[in-house]
């Protein structure tokens, strides 16, 4: 068999229609929503007090934790800690929560998986 015949043919215009109104893929959604807004509303505000206070507290942003390292720096270096764990429980949540439901979708439409494309 060849390349070309081994891959699924894409789903046309009126499988995406039917995928999008399915209660599977609005449930997709409402998980993704569920994890994505919150976490980006506390990163903004994490982000945007931390900001505020670089600005306007500043006798408080200067204050040594240890010989010459600052509540400043210190929150400026938790600033990518934050990223780095929103990003690991991002991927947590996908892992049990998004993606069986994506695997499902997919085999709804005939898209072949991961696995199957190697």
């Amino acid at each position: 068999m060849s390349s070309t015949e081994s891959q699924a043919r894409p789903p046309d215009s009126d499988q995406w229609t039917e995928v999008q109104s399915s209660a599977e893929f609005v449930e997709l959604r409402r998980r993704l929503r569920v994890f994505v807004f919150p976490m980006t509303a506390l990163f903004l505000v994490w982000y945007l007090t931390y900001v505020v206070l670089a600005d306007y507290a500043h006798d408080f942003m200067s204050t040594k934790v240890v010989g010459n390292i600052n509540v400043g720096l210190v929150l400026g270096l938790l600033q990518f800690v934050s990223t780095f764990a929103i990003t690991t429980l991002y991927v947590r949540y996908a892992n049990r929560k998004l993606d069986p439901l994506a695997q499902k979708l997919r085999e709804t439409i005939g898209e072949p998986d991961d696995e199957e494309k190697r």
